[in-house]
């Protein structure tokens, strides 16, 4: 069985409704603790740890599964199996980036621009010591606990932060010149777990049904009945995953037509599915796709 890890702190809450969706409800005696069950006979144990540390505790083999963000996989220097992408929650639709920012009203345009000795500012130390050391620029790394683009530049001359839209450095009189690592959160495995037949089936089973949901949100199911005549005036306009599922309707009626449309399409779909000879049209929500 597997044992599996789950990110605590801002994704937590997003990550719970996700195995929830899936048919995966992860049980806890409370909202605080750090032991948890699912009820499913491949997991065996279950932890909600700090996404900083799920790498090292995978590629150590404390677990065999995990959940974290590329920029911690790169900070760490974890050696684990990406096993995909999870786009999930708000903080998870879109890459976040680590970038280099720099005062905006500076003459430095690249990293090669920055003197020696140039004082940086960053929560990812590790990640910053490898990109000025590939780019041959000495530089004073200080570690940051947070709000570190208050610190140009009375405390530091740059920044190495995470942003989504950059909004903040902005608004700091920062600008971005370099992007050192663009990260997603991910579904990882410890190697050696990985190589085991049994589990990588496992693995690859629970992904199936975290990546069922995932591909469900945002679609729904489209049914209705199609007079003969106007079938192909119908089939202009319904979008479809492939092609929608048609059927005759019993004593020669019709077709029944059903398909896998985008939510925010709908309303400008139905009342065109309805102009075009649609009858008897039903939008069902839809939990899981599997291709």
């Amino acid at each position: 069985m597997l044992k599996l890890v789950l990110p605590k702190g801002s994704l937590e809450k997003a990550t719970l409704e996700l195995f929830e969706a899936a048919d995966l409800p992860v049980d806890r005696s409370s909202s605080v603790a750090y032991k948890a069950e699912i009820d499913d006979p491949r997991i065996g144990e279950v932890r909600i740890l700090r996404p900083q540390e799920i790498p090292v505790y995978v590629a150590d083999g404390l677990f065999d599964l995990g959940i974290t963000g590329r920029d911690w996989i790169e900070e760490t220097g974890s050696d684990v199996v990406s096993l995909g992408e999870l786009h999930y929650s708000k903080a998870t639709a879109r890459p976040v980036r680590i970038v280099l920012a720099v005062p905006d009203d500076s003459p430095w345009r690249s990293v090669a621009d920055l003197p020696a000795g140039v004082r940086v500012s960053t929560e990812y130390p590790e990640i910053t010591r490898r990109f000025f050391a590939r780019a041959g620029v000495e530089a004073d790394i200080r570690l940051s606990y947070g709000a570190t683009e208050a610190k140009v530049p009375d405390i530091v001359d740059v920044v190495v932060d995470i942003t989504e839209t950059g909004r903040a450095l902005r608004a700091a009189g920062l600008r971005i010149i370099e992007t050192l690592v663009t990260s997603y959160t991910e579904l990882i495995a410890n190697p050696a777990a990985h190589a085991d037949p049994d589990k990588r089936h496992a693995m690859g089973q629970i992904h199936t049904l975290l990546q069922g949901v995932l591909d469900a949100r945002g679609r729904v199911l489209v049914k209705m009945n199609v007079p003969t005549g106007r079938l192909e005036a119908v089939m202009e306009v319904l979008p479809a995953m492939k092609e929608p599922t048609v059927n005759e309707l019993f004593h020669q009626a019709g077709y029944a037509v059903e398909s896998v449309v985008p939510k925010k399409e709908i309303n400008i779909l139905i009342p065109e599915l309805r102009d075009r000879g649609a009858t008897d049209i039903v939008e069902m929500p839809i939990s899981k796709i599997i291709p």
